[in-house]
């Protein structure tokens, strides 16, 4: 499949693998300026692009990097953002601060992963009562640690 990008601002960065095999993109900061995010504070990042998959059954999925996480406790405030394949809008990244120490991101920082992930659309129906499973309704927990 192929993914085309369209630069929204001219300082927007085109993603890249960081790896011939990394399974994500990542996503840059496209901010004029230093942006700090102080602790427990949560900021939309603009990335200066938008995105078109040549196919409507993907999403791009928005996950953390690893080095900001476990360095920094840089997340995506929603854990995971998703970027349905008929959007055409900017794509931004929400950033939380986890940690108590301010973090600032610089313009042109790599601040997220881009993975283009498959989609089954369900068709949803509603009933009554659900087939019985061996596990039924149990919960949290209800597996075994």
């Amino acid at each position: 499949m192929k993914l085309t990008f369209q630069k929204l601002n001219d300082a927007a960065v085109i993603p890249q693998r960081a790896t011939p095999f990394s399974a994500g993109l990542d996503l840059s900061a496209c901010i004029p300026e230093d942006i700090t995010l102080e602790p427990h504070e949560i900021r939309l990042i603009p990335t200066g692009l938008a995105a078109a998959p040549d196919e409507t059954d993907v999403m791009l999925m928005l996950c953390a990097r690893s080095g900001l996480a476990a360095k920094h406790g840089i997340g995506l405030a929603n854990g995971v953002g998703i970027v349905d394949s008929d959007y055409r809008g900017e794509i931004r990244v929400a950033l939380i601060n986890q940690s108590e120490t301010a973090f600032t991101v610089t313009p042109g920082m790599r601040i997220a992963q881009l993975i283009v992930v498959p989609v089954m659309t369900a068709e949803v129906a509603e009933a009554d009562t659900l087939p019985d499973t061996q596990r039924g309704a149990g919960g949290f927990g209800s597996t075994g640690r």
